[in-house]
């Protein structure tokens, strides 16, 4: 479904957001295809950059005063995570814009346990007014997307990322790989190197973004590689060839797969020790089978995983010497080395 078509026109685009991760890239994109920006925000992230663009101060929890009297063709929303602000913001802009895009997530669905499609059932919160982001990221989420249709019926662009990942990010979930690769020495992988594993460029986010501004495209998205397309062995082993070639490390990184049984037994966590890695089984074994058809109809375009990784390693190596240090995701290198140590203690070795 689509507004009227627009593809072409510079379109005058409102960001909510757009100095952090996907905002930057958001609004480098958009420049470049010859648009105007302007980005509202709190101005605590990245206030340096893009000097050139307009900026809006305030607070999407009630301080919306600076967008009040202006008019844009078109909203990206980064940063709604709470349904009330959600609505704050979509009341105001009602009238103002005439398509509204908001980056929700794949983790709004309410089962994991098997593949899901943008059909699929949602999850609800036992408290609709909790405000919770840890507990209920998901369920807020799926609640913002209630409300921006209530408010904005038929002028809406829902795109539900998975794993959003490239350089910028602050999350370090991808992140891990490639600098844990290039760290070197014996590195611990995860479960069967076959198993999907599902993420997306945040560039090729953006431009999935603009190029639905630009045509008019309404409606919801799942938006992330295709199932099987990747996987954690590709994860592995692109991140190993990415560090042999930026890092160059003393001691290469050699790769040892421990079963997903073992790491259980141990206590190993999916997702936060070892990021993005679920095991295809259990609660969330279906979280990496996530339906991508719609997007891929709408034009969704996959970098290769070569570029997305090496261009992470480097923009991680570019870094503070503490960023690189302290990375936000991944196991711990003592705690690594022990599990290491004790899987080579209970497997027969050749």
């Amino acid at each position: 479904m689509s507004v009227a078509g627009r593809r072409g026109q510079p379109l005058r685009i409102l960001i909510l957001g757009g100095t952090s991760f996907l905002g930057i890239h958001m609004t480098r994109i958009a420049q470049q295809r010859g648009h105007s920006v302007t980005l509202f925000n709190r101005g605590r992230t990245g206030a340096a950059l893009f000097p050139e663009v307009e900026k809006l101060r305030g607070d999407r929890d009630g301080q919306l005063d600076a967008l009040r009297g202006r008019e844009w063709d078109a909203v990206i929303d980064n940063c709604g995570y709470v349904p009330r602000t959600v609505r704050l913001a979509a009341e105001l802009l009602a009238l103002k814009v005439q398509q509204y895009l908001f980056i929700s997530t794949i983790s709004v669905y309410a089962d994991f346990s098997r593949a899901n499609d943008e059909g699929s059932s949602v999850a609800r919160l036992a408290d609709e007014h909790s405000e919770d982001r840890h507990s209920g990221y998901g369920a807020l989420k799926a609640l913002c997307e209630q409300a921006l249709d209530t408010v904005m019926p038929g002028r809406t662009t829902m795109v539900r990322p998975g794993l959003i990942v490239g350089p910028e990010d602050p999350t370090d979930r991808f992140t891990y790989w490639p600098a844990r690769a290039a760290r070197g020495g014996e590195m611990l992988a995860p479960g069967d190197p076959q198993v999907s594993y599902q993420l997306i460029d945040a560039r090729d986010l953006a431009r999935f973004c603009l190029d639905a501004l630009e045509s008019g495209t309404l409606g919801v998205f799942n938006v992330t590689s295709p199932a099987g397309l990747f996987t954690i062995g590709d994860i592995v082993r692109e991140g190993v060839a990415a560090a042999g070639a930026l890092a160059q490390p003393g001691a290469p990184a050699e790769p040892t797969w421990v079963s997903a049984e073992f790491l259980a037994e141990l206590n190993v966590q999916p997702f936060v020790d070892l990021p993005g890695w679920f095991p295809q089984s259990g609660a969330m074994g279906a979280l990496h089978q996530t339906s991508v058809r719609r997007a891929l109809e709408a034009g969704l375009q996959i970098s290769p995983l070569a570029k997305t990784t090496r261009d992470t390693l480097a923009w991680h190596l570019a870094r503070g010497e503490g960023a690189r240090s302290k990375l936000r995701a991944g196991i711990a290198p003592e705690r690594e080395r022990e599990v290491l140590a004790l899987w080579h203690s209970k497997t027969p070795q050749p």
